[in-house]
Parts: C-alpha cells; sequence; structure tokens
C-alpha cells in the first residue's frame, strides 16, 4: 500500500484523524493520490494508504475481510459483491463517471480509427478480463459495434492493458480516458461512439468494519467535494 503526504489546500473534514486506508479501482490512481495528499493537508494528523487493484479483485478481498476503510469500485456491479454481503456501512454513492477509449501508440501508426480496427489480421490488442470493469464495458462496446475479435491478453485491471501498450506488446488497448490522459505522450487516445453505451460509475462507501470509520466518513465527504471534483474533472473523469 502506499502512504500519501504533503498537498495543497483544502477544506477540513470533521472527525477525521488516524490512519484512513481505501481500497480504490486501479484506473482511480493519480486522482486518489492527489486527493488523499489533500485530504491529508486538510486534516493535520491523518494518514490516507491505498490499495490500489482491479475493483473485482479489492472487492473478494474486502469480503474475505481485509483490513480497509473505504472501498471505491470502478463499477456499480463490483460494489453490489461488497454491499450484498453486508459489508459496507450505508448506501454507496456515485461520484464519478469514466467511459473508453481505445489506447495505441504515439501517432497512431497502425491507423485504429474505430473499434471495427481492432479485429484486423495481424492487428494485437489487449483487453482487461471480463469481471474486471474496464472489460465489463469493453464487451458492451464491442457487442454494440457487432465486433469480434480475439485479444493477446486479458488483464486483471486497466493499468496492465495500457501497460502491454506502452511497452510495445500491443498495438491497441481498450482503457478509460482517464488512464490514457494521464499515461501522456506515451499513448494516443482514439475515441469512439459506441463508448457512451458503456459509461461506469464510480460509487464509493464506508466499509463496515472500518477501523477507523470517522476518518472514512470524512475522506468519502472529501471525494465528494468540489476540491476533489476538481481533480477527478481534471483527470477526465465525468460527473455523476
Amino acid at each position: 500500500m502506499a502512504s500519501c503526504s504533503g498537498g495543497g489546500a483544502a477544506p477540513e473534514q470533521d472527525g477525521a484523524g488516524g490512519r484512513v486506508t481505501v481500497f480504490a479501482a486501479a484506473s482511480l490512481t493519480e486522482s486518489f493520490t492527489r486527493i488523499g495528499k489533500d485530504f491529508e493537508a486538510a486534516n493535520p494528523g491523518t494518514t490516507v494508504g491505498f490499495n490500489f487493484a482491479g475493483s473485482s479483485a479489492l472487492a473478494t478481498q474486502i469480503n474475505q475481510g481485509a483490513p480497509a476503510d473505504v472501498f471505491a469500485a470502478a463499477a456499480t456491479r463490483n460494489m453490489a459483491t461488497v454491499t450484498e454481503a453486508g459489508n459496507a456501512d450505508g448506501e454507496p454513492v456515485v461520484f464519478a463517471r469514466n467511459q473508453l477509449v481505445v489506447a495505441v501508440a504515439p501517432g497512431n501508426p497502425r491507423g485504429v480509427r474505430g473499434l471495427a480496427d481492432l479485429a484486423r489480421p495481424g492487428l494485437k490488442v489487449a483487453l482487461c478480463a471480463e469481471q474486471v470493469p474496464c472489460g465489463a464495458a469493453a464487451r458492451t462496446a464491442l457487442d454494440a459495434a457487432s465486433v469480434t475479435l480475439t485479444p493477446v491478453t486479458l488483464e486483471q485491471d486497466v493499468k496492465g492493458a495500457l501497460s502491454k501498450v506502452t511497452l510495445g506488446e500491443v498495438d491497441a488497448a481498450l482503457v478509460y480516458r482517464t488512464d490514457a490522459r494521464a499515461a501522456g505522450s506515451e499513448v494516443t487516445a482514439v475515441e469512439f461512439p459506441e463508448s457512451a453505451g458503456a459509461v461506469n460509475d464510480y460509487p464509493v462507501v464506508v466499509l463496515a468494519d472500518a477501523p477507523n470509520a470517522a476518518g472514512a466518513r470524512a475522506f468519502v465527504d472529501y471525494v465528494r467535494s468540489e476540491p476533489a471534483r476538481a481533480v477527478l474533472a481534471e483527470a477526465g473523469f465525468q460527473a455523476p
């Protein structure tokens, strides 16, 4: 788990203090790391620790008893796994939305213009596994476009799929817009219309057995605050 410290001024949250452990979808890595720093700066004596991974894996860890205060998932389906097991304290709240792009090498040397191009012979494509939110969204988009393809790899989170492009191991990957933006000049993002029908909602909730319930509630409140919304918007997330 990574810990955050430092950052700019932000509104103080009532009840914050101690260590807050946040299990968060891999696609939130950059945004939540920054939000965590801002939260700490607003609440001296508070430390935020993150466990970033695929939402399905995080849900499994939580249901198996992993100690955590907050869960932020990249899809309502994975959040439901936790709530239906009785491991959430209250109702989850959607704080952001995200949609897919095709990530390709800088300059798009293979000339990918849409989903249909991903089925071209010889084109190597990475997808997320379907139990992962980015994989489920990819399946929805591909079905909507009537595109059938065989990926060369199925990754367990969106960062894994994106890394296959940046390392030159595949020609393209279906990833979130925010992850392609975070990669900067390492990839080119190709938008496609079917992504509008495969938008993922991001819910967050305090966990039932949170070791620091007060800190967890304060962090969830902060994620919904204007400063945090600005960080998410800058990263390319959409408002709920």
